[in-house]
């Protein structure tokens, strides 16, 4: 073997029911005392129990999917009024976005307590989008210090949702299978990732007989294999799944989780032949003996989307996608990638077709 293997440092705390005593503590080991909390008013239910023992001194709301700029802007401006020295994020990836946004403007320290299975939490990856266009990038300062995760948070987030984020964490750990810096460290986490993300959606969102939906038991499965596979993504980079579903989410403004859990299978169609042993990898993390047929048992046990249509992308956007997402595809991809193959790709994931 050779290879070079960089681990992010952050402090991980599973803390089930227990959230807002966990985040007093991460935020008082960060020695803060004037925290910006951010939280959309969709997660007020799950963010005031804990702004109550915070010493909040701004409480943001405004919260956009994609991380428009002038968003950004606005938090930005209100973190430097507000004098706060920390950030505190309650919410799904946009939440976390906007609090990455805010830290790489201006350094201060995030804590982050997610509700969904987005996993941006676990990254030094940031996004923001100007107009139709969706610019990524690395920056250590935007990884939060600590992640409070508690399952108790996410028991009444709707089946939908669930369904769509916790594939959307799948994305990221089969994306880190054939990323452009992966190494063999990142696709064993990949694989564990897979494992407990199929377990705990089979609970979750598939519901065995005994296994309530709000299963404490199976969101904490989705968490860890959510968490895993954003280490891992942090490490192997963004592979082509990542590099479609970015330029879609920006072009059309599509609801990030749905378009990542839409496109997913069909990327693994056309890598998994040229990449033989991640495909093995990935059957085996489903337990099933192909890959592509395991994901689509789970996708249907869960009830996944299924269109890109269906959740507002016109079919003239197929033709539109097609230069920038060439423009973003990695180097190493394991599949040969030119204008039909694309155009293939996006038609049958509008369509909804089968991979």
């Amino acid at each position: 073997m050779r290879f070079t293997h960089e681990n992010l440092r952050q402090r991980v705390v599973f803390a089930p029911g227990s959230s807002p005593e966990a985040t007093v503590a991460e935020v008082h080991s960060l020695g803060a005392d004037r925290v910006m909390l951010i939280a959309s008013k969709r997660e007020a239910p799950q963010a005031d129990p804990i702004a109550a023992k915070l010493p909040v001194v701004l409480r943001h709301e405004e919260v956009v999917m994609h991380v428009p700029t002038d968003v950004a802007t606005r938090a930005i401006a209100a973190a430097a009024h507000s004098d706060a020295d920390a950030v505190v994020t309650v919410g799904g990836g946009s939440t976390t976005g906007l609090g990455k946004a805010v830290a790489r403007a201006t350094g201060l320290p995030i804590v982050a307590v997610p509700t969904t299975y987005a996993g941006s939490e676990a990254t030094d990856v940031w996004g923001l989008t100007d107009g139709a266009t969706k610019t990524t990038g690395t920056d250590e300062t935007v990884l939060p210090r600590s992640i409070v995760y508690d399952a108790a948070l996410l028991t009444s987030l709707p089946a939908d949702t669930a369904v769509a984020s916790g594939l959307n964490a799948l994305a990221h750990c089969i994306d880190s299978m054939w990323g452009p810096r992966v190494d063999p460290i990142d696709r064993v986490l990949a694989a564990e990732g897979i494992r407990a993300l199929a377990a705990g959606l089979n609970v979750v969102c598939g519901g065995p007989a005994g296994s309530p939906p709000d299963s404490l038991d199976g969101i904490e499965q989705t968490l860890y294999g959510a968490y895993l596979g954003a280490v891992a993504f942090a490490s192997a980079g963004s592979g082509l799944h990542h590099k479609i579903c970015h330029v879609l989410g920006g072009m059309f403004t599509l609801p990030h989780a749905q378009t990542h859990a839409v496109v997913l299978p069909h990327v693994l169609a056309l890598n998994g032949p040229h990449a033989p042993q991640a495909a093995a990898r990935i059957a085996a993390a489903l337990d099933c003996a192909d890959a592509g047929t395991g994901l689509a048992a789970l996708y249907a046990t869960v009830g996944a989307p299924t269109a890109l249509r269906d959740y507002g992308m016109p079919e003239a956007g197929i033709a539109a996608a097609i230069p920038a997402v060439l423009a973003a595809v990695p180097a190493s991809n394991p599949a040969p990638i030119t204008d039909d193959v694309i155009a293939a790709l996006l038609r049958a994931a509008w369509e909804g077709a089968p991979a």
